[in-house]
Formats: C-alpha cells, structure tokens, sequence
C-alpha cells in the first residue's frame, strides 16, 4: 500500500458523508482525500455514496459526477478522458492509474481515492508537478541534430529503427511510474526516477538523434540514474502497460558498454 505526503504537523481526520439519494438501489461509497491549503484544516477522507445506475463505469465518471452534483469544492486534474492525456492519474484502490481508465466495477467494497503518493499536495487529488517536470525538462527530450535536415523531405528512419521507439513514445507523462518507486520517494530530489529515465531513452534509442554521447554523459550520475535497483513497481503500475525498468535497463548496459 502506498503512502502519502502530508502537510507538516497533520494528520488524516473523518471528514464529511455525503449519502446517496433516496430509493438508490446500486449504491457504492467512494472515501476521497480532501485537503485545502486555505481552510488550516487537517486532511480529512470524505465519503460519497454514489447511485452507480446514474454513473458511467469510471472511476473519472463518479469524481466528475461528484464534482457536478454533490459537491463543488472537490477539486482533481481531468482533460481528454480517453486514458491519452495522464491528467487523471491518481492512486485508486492502493494503486497508482489513471481514473478515467479504471473501472468501478474492478475495485472491491469502498473506493478509495488518494493523490498520487509521496508528492506535495496543491489540493485535494493535485499533486505538486513542479518538481519531476522540471527532472523531465533536464534530459533535454526532444531531437537534438547538428546536421541540417533535407531539403526535400523529413528525417528517415528504416522501419527496424522505427521499432526500437515502440515501448517508449507511447508514455504519456502520467507519472504513475515515479510516484509507486520507492527509490524516488527517497531520492526523488537527486533521483530522476522511471518516467524522466524512460523519456531520455526515447530520444537515446532515436536513431535521428545525434547527442547520445552527451545524453549519456549527463546521465553518468551516482543518483541520476543509478538508483533504480529494478523493483518493478514502475511497470506494475504503468496505466500504458509500457516498461521503464527495461529502459533503464538499458541506458545502463549503454553506459557499460562504452567503458569496455
């Protein structure tokens, strides 16, 4: 089970229950943390009883009814609910995912809503970015090439060299991967963590690319890299069903490989 950062000083109280309308015959509790920076209050769980039979079967569908009908003062990051954009990652039912692609139906009894663990809290189900993006920002990912494109056309790549990218341009920056790593709960100020390492794979695995060797000097790092000791709860976790153990892997065997 994952564990949360809370404010200094604080401790999780009983919150407020909100109980589902009358004559609701399919009825599920949904316990979300609450927590408002404004009010000096404590963090408190909330209890929502939701009719499932006037829900759709996410997870984002019951927050996103909340929000509209129960209570306005919940506050969670949403956008193209298709599972594409990785605003809606969370940790549901002990797992970090996305709620827009997990369904109701696969948590057993109470729903229980956290923010993503081992980040500060902005409010609520927001967790603080500030800091993984500005991890992400530091691999530079995006194509770097002395070498001038053609005239005529784009870069090519072959198809065999076009296949090394699958498993990697799929990531969608949800961060489910970074915040289930216990190695970046403890390190995560040094530690880049499986999310930044796997998108400064992508563009070491670009065949169009022409800075690995600088990419893989930044790297070369006690912290920046070498602090992921393959639990795997990164691939675990991954709402992409994509694998940044293996990519880390494989900046590693990269970074051996040219010390031979």
């Amino acid at each position: 089970m994952a564990t949360f950062t809370l404010p200094k000083n604080s401790t999780i109280s009983k919150g407020k229950h909100y109980p589902a309308p009358h004559g609701a015959k399919k009825v599920r509790s949904f316990k979300i943390y609450r927590w408002d920076p404004d009010s000096g209050e404590n963090p408190r769980t909330d209890t929502y009883d939701i009719d499932l039979d006037a829900c759709g079967p996410m997870v984002l569908d019951a927050l996103i009814k909340i929000k509209n009908e129960v209570d306005t003062t919940l506050t969670f990051r949403r956008s193209c609910r298709e599972g594409i954009c990785g605003s809606c990652s969370m940790n549901i039912d002990g797992l970090n995912t996305l709620a827009c692609l997990k369904p109701i139906e696969d948590v057993t009894g109470e729903v229980k809503i956290h923010p993503l663990p081992h980040m500060p809290v902005v409010k609520d189900l927001v967790p603080d970015l500030s800091q993984i993006y500005a991890q992400l920002r530091s691999v530079e990912p995006w194509l770097k090439a002395d070498t001038p494109p053609p005239p005529d056309g784009e870069r090519l790549q072959s198809k065999e060299e076009r296949a090394k990218l699958d498993g990697l341009w799929e990531c969608i920056l949800c961060f489910c991967c970074s915040t289930a790593c216990p190695s970046y709960w403890w390190n995560g100020d040094r530690y880049l963590g499986p999310a930044v390492l796997l998108q400064a794979y992508r563009w070491i695995a670009d065949s169009r690319d022409e800075a690995t060797g600088e990419r893989l000097d930044a790297l070369e790092d006690p912290f920046k890299l070498y602090r992921c000791h393959t639990i795997m709860n990164c691939a675990r976790t991954c709402p992409k069903g994509l694998n940044p153990g293996q990519a880390i892997g494989e900046i590693k065997k990269m970074l051996a490989e040219r010390q031979v």
